[in-house]
């Protein structure tokens, strides 16, 4: 029997449950669909999809040296799906379980719908912690455990569906995606994820502790996984496990420490991964249906002036433009430009959340919707914080050598001044000029944001829907009466895990 692996988003073959299962049944057509659509979504990007291609590039080639070179095809996928399926006598399909966006989850149904029309059968099987259909979070850690503790799988015999023309792949140009330079990207592929996993556990691991606050170390300290975790060209499992035996190789000191905190975060990635599994809406609707007494606004020179990094804020505005560049940005800048843009200007988490994930090489949609609303205020059971964006560069930057890099027209301003540019004597001559002003008063602004959030907090009801939400997405070690236990700091202040 001829079966069908659709490739989404797990671009490798090595402890791959869906190609492992096919290899067993029979002759295998490995499929990967490029589908314009999704990426035409206001969440994708050209850095995103050239990260892609790069990664589809490497599987082609590991496949093909294992004798099943990948099939890509453009299109929508019930059409692309049926037309190999007909033409190639198949009527089973194999595929991971994938927690995507709403656009996925309603493709995914779609595809289930023309395959029980159709008499095909499709078998979705699990590649990460994540559980489908989940009643409830009591005994979750458990289960997300035993699935890292698995043997990690070995790369299967494979032989291949014979006469299928491969096809190309396309690039982002003639995916119509719109011009999105990114100079310091990261590099798709299998290849390029090992290489990083290695240098990070025998090496570059060491402070990551204490060294991925920082936007001038994070880029060197954190793994640079989270890419290669969100596109699947290594698995979780396989990097849980290499993790854990170089812990037992450095169990003590620095090494211990810093590899502990990896191991916490890789377990958190779960987590949240499993609040959108279980609420897909979380993409589009605020956690917490009364957690604003406002609506957010829609300025538009404010969003701009933000996604642009010129809000007249140095440090925030050094964060935004250095992530442009290099489609990447560590743990707490992450939090502190989302903060930033949900409380001092009070825009819409949807718009400038969507910013964010066409700005981020490693967008994953699972960690990073439910984090956008943590950050945000809108989960109604983290406690709000508003970051102060100069108070975060004198404490990560506390010499200015990150915010001269990427705001060079500060360049003649004294250290002394750096941050607060406007108290600066000769600011005239700056402001408004060579970098704008300030978009708003930063004192003003957080303490008109805190009021609305806590007043809403304070409104009747409102314990009774967080005590709900408490139960539903908290993970137990969260809870205490039922009320919602103030979370490590690991998972309270970051956005998008710091891998």
């Amino acid at each position: 029997m001829n079966v069908l692996v659709w490739f989404k988003r797990d671009l490798r073959i090595h402890d791959h449950p869906a190609l492992t299962l096919a290899a067993r049944i029979g002759p295998v057509l490995p499929v990967y669909v490029v589908e314009p659509e999704l990426w035409a979504e206001t969440d994708a990007s050209a850095r995103q999809w050239d990260f892609v291609a790069e990664s589809l590039g490497d599987l082609r080639e590991d496949l093909a040296r294992h004798g099943a070179p990948l099939v890509v095809r453009v299109g929508d996928a019930v059409t692309v799906l049926e037309g190999l399926c007909r033409r190639h006598g198949i009527t089973r399909i194999v595929s991971h379980e994938e927690t995507g966006n709403l656009w996925t989850y309603a493709r995914d149904r779609r595809v289930a719908a023309w395959a029980k029309a159709a008499g095909i059968h499709w078998t979705e099987v699990p590649q990460s912690g994540v559980v489908r259909r989940l009643p409830d979070r009591n005994g979750w850690a458990a289960r997300r455990d035993a699935f890292m503790a698995g043997a990690v799988l070995p790369v299967p015999a494979v032989q291949a569906v014979a006469g299928v023309e491969p096809g190309l792949i396309p690039s982002a140009r003639a995916l119509k995606l719109a011009p999105d330079p990114c100079p310091h990207r990261q590099l798709g592929g299998r290849a390029h994820g090992l290489d990083l996993q290695d240098s990070f556990l025998a090496q570059r691991g060491e402070p990551y502790r204490t060294a991925m606050s920082s936007p001038l170390s994070a880029e060197r300290a954190c793994s640079r996984l989270s890419a290669h975790f969100a596109q699947g060209t290594l698995t979780l499992r396989e990097v849980v496990q290499a993790t854990a035996q170089r812990q037992a190789e450095r169990p003590g000191g620095r090494w211990g420490g810093a590899l502990a905190s990896f191991q916490s975060r890789l377990a958190w990635r779960d987590h949240f991964m499993q609040k959108l599994e279980d609420q897909p809406s979380i993409e589009m609707r605020d956690l917490h249906p009364v957690a604003i007494t406002r609506p957010r606004d829609s300025d538009a020179a404010r969003l701009a002036a933000w996604e642009n990094g010129e809000t007249g804020l140095p440090f925030l505005d050094a964060c935004l433009r250095y992530l442009r560049a290099t489609g990447w940005l560590n743990f707490r800048m992450r939090a502190m430009v989302m903060s930033v843009a949900s409380y001092h200007l009070w825009l819409d988490w949807r718009v400038t959340g969507a910013h964010l994930a066409r700005m981020f090489t490693d967008y994953e949609p699972g960690i990073h919707w439910p984090q956008v609303q943590m950050q945000s205020g809108t989960t109604g059971i983290n406690t709000p914080r508003i970051y102060n964006p100069v108070k975060q560069g004198y404490d990560q930057d506390p010499t200015g050598v990150f915010t001269r890099r990427w705001l060079p027209e500060l360049s003649s301003v004294p250290d002394a001044f750096l941050h607060e540019p406007w108290l600066w004597p000769d600011a005239q001559r700056l402001l408004g000029h060579r970098y704008p002003e300030p978009v708003i008063d930063l004192a003003t602004a957080a303490r008109e944001a805190r009021d609305l959030i806590w007043q809403a907090r304070r409104s009747a009801g409102f314990g009774d829907i967080a005590s709900g939400i408490v139960k539903r997405h908290a993970s137990r070690s969260e809870r205490r009466s039922g009320k919602p236990r103030p979370q490590p700091a690991a998972a309270r202040n970051q956005l998008i895990l710091p891998f």
